[in-house]
């Protein structure tokens, strides 16, 4: 009987994973995503600053 039996056993250490070597396609198609989601946040931004789009029309009444 000795002390270390109970509770959770760690789990076993992972070898650690290398750094992939990217080449220039890789490179180019991660700076293409961070502009494309740059573009996407401005958009955000500057649509938060208006009020709902389909608010425009005819309001019908609940009275008869």
């Amino acid at each position: 009987m000795s002390g270390c039996e109970g509770g959770k056993k760690k789990p076993l250490k992972q070898p650690k994973k290398q750094a992939t070597e990217m080449d220039k396609e890789d490179k180019a198609f991660k700076q293409k995503q961070k502009e494309e989601q740059k573009k996407l946040e401005e958009l955000k931004a500057k649509a938060a600053g208006k009020g709902p789009l389909a608010t425009g029309g005819i309001k019908k009444s609940g009275k008869k």
